[in-house]
C-alpha cells in the first residue's frame, strides 16, 4: 500500500472521529463545557479549544507538504498555550463551532493533497521529522484519546472500539511519544474474541503486562496506574 493509499484510508477514520466530536460538542451546555476535564488544570473548554488548535496546527503541516513552503505547526509554545487559554473562555456555541470548523478545514486540505505530497517530510510540534501521512495518525490519536479525557462517558474500551483496525498503530504511536527511557515491558492487549497484539517497550529482559485494549490504551497514555493490568506494572515517564 502506498503512502497516499494509507492516508486516504486514515482520513476516513479521522472523519468518523470528527463526526463523533461534532455530535458531542453540539449537545454540550455552558455548565458541561465549564466542568473539569480529566486533564489536570484544564476544563472541558480548555480541552476543546486545544482540539481545535491541534487541527489548525496539522493544517499547517499539510499546507507545508502541499506547497513545499515550510509552515510550522505552531508559532511557538507560548503562542499555542495562549491560544488554548483564550479560546477556553468563549461560549459553548462558539467553542462547538470552532471544533467543527477546524476539523472541516483539516479534512478539506487532506482531501486536496496530491498523492506524492503524502511522502513529503515535515516537522511535528516536538521537532520530530515525519512524513505527511503521519499527520493523520497524530490527529487520530488526538481525537480518540481526548474523548476519554472529557469525562463524559467515553471510557477507553469505547475509544478502542472507535479506533477499529487502527488501534494497534495508535498505541505504537503513543509509545513513541515518550521523551524518556522506557522500562522493559512486553505489553499485550488481548480480548475474548481472539484479538491479540504485542508491543515491546524499553531494553533488557521485559516484564509482561496483559490487559484489554482499553486497559492497555489507558495505561500507555498515562491515564491510569495500570492496576487493572495483569503483571508487575513499572512506572512510566511523563507522556508528552
Amino acid at each position: 500500500m502506498t503512502a497516499a493509499e494509507r492516508a486516504h484510508a486514515l482520513l476516513e477514520r479521522v472523519r468518523t472521529l470528527h463526526d463523533e466530536w461534532e455530535r458531542l460538542v453540539r449537545g454540550l451546555d455552558e455548565t458541561a463545557v465549564r466542568g473539569p476535564s480529566g486533564l489536570p488544570g484544564w476544563t472541558r473548554a480548555h480541552l476543546l479549544s486545544h482540539l481545535a488548535r491541534n487541527a489548525d496546527g496539522l493544517v499547517n503541516l499539510l499546507t507545508w507538504a502541499k506547497t513545499g513552503v515550510e509552515t510550522p505547526m505552531y508559532a511557538g509554545e507560548a503562542a499555542r498555550d495562549g491560544d488554548i487559554e483564550k479560546g477556553a473562555y468563549r461560549s459553548a456555541e462558539e467553542i462547538a463551532e470552532d471544533v467543527a470548523g477546524s476539523a472541516a478545514r483539516l479534512v478539506e486540505i487532506a482531501s486536496s493533497l496530491p498523492d506524492d505530497a503524502w511522502s513529503v517530510r515535515v516537522r511535528a510540534r516536538q521537532g520530530r521529522e515525519i512524513p505527511a501521512e503521519f499527520v493523520l495518525w497524530l490527529r487520530l490519536s488526538e481525537t480518540s484519546i481526548h474523548l476519554a479525557d472529557l469525562d463524559l462517558g467515553y471510557d477507553f474500551a469505547r475509544v478502542a472500539d472507535l479506533l477499529g483496525d487502527e488501534f494497534d498503530v495508535v498505541v505504537g504511536n503513543a509509545i513513541g511519544m515518550y521523551g524518556g527511557d522506557l522500562p522493559a515491558v512486553l505489553l499485550v492487549a488481548a480480548e475474548p474474541n481472539g484479538y491479540r497484539h504485542e508491543w515491546r517497550l524499553g531494553e533488557g529482559e521485559p516484564v509482561t503486562l496483559t490487559g484489554t485494549r482499553g486497559e492497555v490504551l489507558k495505561w500507555v497514555t498515562g491515564r491510569g496506574d495500570g492496576s487493572t493490568l495483569d503483571g508487575d506494572v513499572p512506572p512510566l515517564p511523563q507522556w508528552l
